[in-house]
């Protein structure tokens, strides 16, 4: 499972008025970064395929593929609009290391 703080719900909805018709945020691990995997998050007009797994929480649909929820089980995705910056923060129990940006990670 992956849990939607009640910010990230906030600012989900917020910038899914602005982009128009999209029906899933889908949430994706991707090689790359300083740790080597990086978080990705975008909004996906077409459904989730039946290899996705997905969540709801107050109407925000989450998409994610079997891969990538290997290493995002159990993690919390927030939103940060403190001084230090701006933007999604994943607060991962699998990380077994992250960057200093915390937008990479590897486990």
């Amino acid at each position: 499972m992956i849990n939607l703080t009640d910010k990230a719900v906030n600012e989900i909805k917020r910038l899914k008025s602005t982009e128009g018709e999209t029906s899933y945020l889908r949430v994706q691990v991707v090689g790359g970064g300083c740790s080597g995997m990086s978080y990705k998050l975008g909004f996906d007009k077409e459904p989730p395929s039946d290899q996705d797994r997905t969540f709801e929480r107050d109407g925000v649909m989450l998409a994610v593929d079997k891969k990538s929820f290997l290493y995002l089980t159990g993690t919390e995705l927030d939103f940060s609009d403190g001084l230090n910056g701006k933007g999604f923060v994943f607060n991962n129990p699998n990380a077994k290391r992250t960057c200093g940006c915390g937008s990479s990670f590897s486990a």
